[in-house]
């Protein structure tokens, strides 16, 4: 897997980021979580999701999860396998080239924004959207 890129802004939301682990955890997508690189003081929520539901050429996947106190958030997905990683990001903080809401599109998650896709503002809402985003790639991929 691929280093985690840094935060956007503001101290993360802890409180909100065990909700979203909490939940998660319901859908049968998401196997295990944890904050990285520990509880103590946590950087990130990693939300671990099932290998079985990957073909044999993908070696791990994870969503990145960061919800800061303002409401702005970070999510990445990565996808990896020997010879690549596949991902992209959705965020929300304020962005000169972009919509406050903007995705960064896969294959590698690119510096070029578009707008979300997303349609929730609450961040169960967000958490699972981008939950069902991963299980029609996941679909799709089995096809």
């Amino acid at each position: 897997m691929t280093a985690r890129e840094e935060g956007p802004s503001g101290p993360l939301d802890v409180p909100t980021l065990e909700v979203l682990a909490r939940r998660a955890t319901t859908r049968s997508l998401v196997s295990n979580w944890e904050f990285r690189p520990d509880s103590i003081s946590p950087r990130v929520l990693e939300l671990r999701l099932d290998e079985k539901r990957y073909p044999a050429s993908v070696n791990g996947s994870r969503l990145d999860v960061r919800w800061f106190v303002g409401g702005d958030y970070t999510i990445h997905y990565l996808e990896a396998s020997d010879d690549r990683t596949w991902q992209c990001r959705w965020d929300r903080h304020p962005k000169p080239t972009a919509p406050r809401e903007h995705f960064h599109p896969p294959p590698n998650a690119s510096s070029s924004a578009a707008p979300s896709p997303l349609e929730s503002d609450h961040h169960l809402g967000v958490l699972f959207d981008v939950l069902e985003y991963v299980e029609t790639r996941l679909r799709e991929r089995h096809e």
